[in-house]
């Protein structure tokens, strides 16, 4: 099984990503660990690009992130299901604030050793407009057309809370 989780900056891709990585039994990749090295200096770009290549030849994963760079034709392609987290500006931030607070003074396990959690003025105009812009959302649309078949487009915690659930009922 491989799972591409993308979608809005604060909209709990990298929650949802270890839940499936450890329902699956499938390795986690989480591109902010592959853009960023220690202080949120950016990797070196083929460095990034050797990392990704290396971790999708494994027969399963899940990826979290949304960084077309990091080949996410390819991502999108080689995926089974694509988990799309189209959540409102507004959830987002209030997310991202709430974690902000929960883990202000720490690196969460879900980014690259020793970048702290911030919140400050540049990401919250990301969060809120710069991450929004008509040519990513025409992008997002774009995903949803072109893999109609293998994607689920969520627009709250509700639905994903209903898609996990779903999933370990089969199990039981």
């Amino acid at each position: 099984m491989k799972i591409a989780v993308i979608g809005y900056s604060g909209a709990g891709k990298s929650t949802l990503a270890k839940q499936l990585g450890e329902y699956y039994g499938l390795p986690v990749l989480f591109l902010d660990c592959v853009q960023f090295t220690a202080g949120w200096q950016l990797r070196d770009r083929e460095e990034a690009l050797s990392l990704v290549d290396a971790f999708m030849k494994q027969d399963g994963w899940v990826i979290d992130g949304n960084y077309r760079q990091f080949f996410q034709t390819r991502r999108l392609e080689e995926a089974d299901r694509i988990l799309f987290l189209n959540f409102s500006r507004f959830y987002c931030l209030i997310q991202a604030m709430r974690r902000y607070h929960h883990n202000k003074g720490k690196t969460r396990s879900d980014m690259a050793d020793g970048c702290i959690e911030k919140m400050d003025a540049e990401f919250v105009k990301w969060i809120l407009w710069d991450g929004r812009v008509r040519k990513r959302k025409k992008h997002y649309r774009w995903i949803t057309q072109t893999y109609r078949d293998k994607t689920v487009v969520f627009k709250s915690r509700r639905q994903v809370r209903q898609f996990l659930a779903a999933l370990q009922s089969k199990n039981t």
